[in-house]
């Protein structure tokens, strides 16, 4: 049976007359799954309590990216430079990453979702790379998407080591950044300015990356490699 992978969805607002919530997901998302023989399943932003439920009904959690992370939750106050949080999410999106710990699921993170499990486990965010130091690397690419514009280095050893060359690049659009790794996590890959591009966790079936392969992957067979390699293997 193929596995099926819950896929943390997002929201928004969309006006037709009337002002109505969206849940959705990226497609890309939806098709890089596909693509790798598992089944998706957009889960609805929700309450924290039904994360059991969801997470019970699925193999393997991806979480994606969208709204900054709540700075409270790392013990820092919001910054000038915060941009637009979500606060049901992330309570809901928390849930979602102790109860697949506590069952056994493996996760996925993709840009939020690498600074969200980052978080859940204690680790800390800069809020903007801006307080991270200066870097001549642009992290949000004015270039689309499906290009690769920074090069980054993949850890010998690593999961990702296992399919992608150590000297990698990807494509970047972030402004929030990892500031301290969660302990129990190692640094997987980093872009030579030493912003954190991935993480993995020790002991447990955790990988997430800060780049964006769901909009790469029809571009470049690597990509979708990253896909492939959590649905099957991880």
């Amino acid at each position: 049976m193929k596995p099926i992978i819950g896929i943390a969805g997002n929201e928004r607002t969309m006006t037709m007359g009337e002002t109505f919530w969206l849940s959705y997901t990226s497609r890309n998302f939806v098709e890089g799954i596909q693509a790798a023989d598992g089944l998706p399943l957009v889960l609805p932003i929700g309450q924290p309590e039904d994360a059991k439920t969801y997470i019970q009904r699925i193999d393997k959690l991806l979480l994606g990216g969208g709204h900054d992370v709540n700075p409270k939750l790392y013990g820092q106050e919001p910054h000038p430079y915060l941009e637009e949080i979500n606060e049901k999410r992330d309570a809901f999106e928390l849930r979602l990453i102790d109860e697949a710990i506590k069952q056994g699921k493996p996760i996925f993170g993709i840009c939020r979702g690498m600074q969200l499990v980052n978080v859940a486990f204690g680790g800390t965010l800069h809020q903007d790379i801006s307080l991270f130091g200066p870097t001549k690397i642009k992290h949000v690419q004015e270039s689309e998407m499906n290009k690769r514009t920074h090069p980054v280095q993949i850890k010998a050893a690593s999961r990702l080591a296992t399919f992608l060359p150590e000297a990698y690049s990807v494509n970047s659009y972030h402004h929030q950044t990892i500031k301290d790794v969660a302990l129990n996590f190692t640094t997987t890959a980093q872009a030579p300015d030493g912003i954190i591009e991935a993480i993995e966790a020790n002991d447990l079936p955790i990988m997430a990356i800060q780049w964006h392969p769901e909009l790469t992957r029809s571009t470049f067979d690597t990509e979708q490699q990253l896909f492939t390699y959590f649905v099957q293997k991880l």
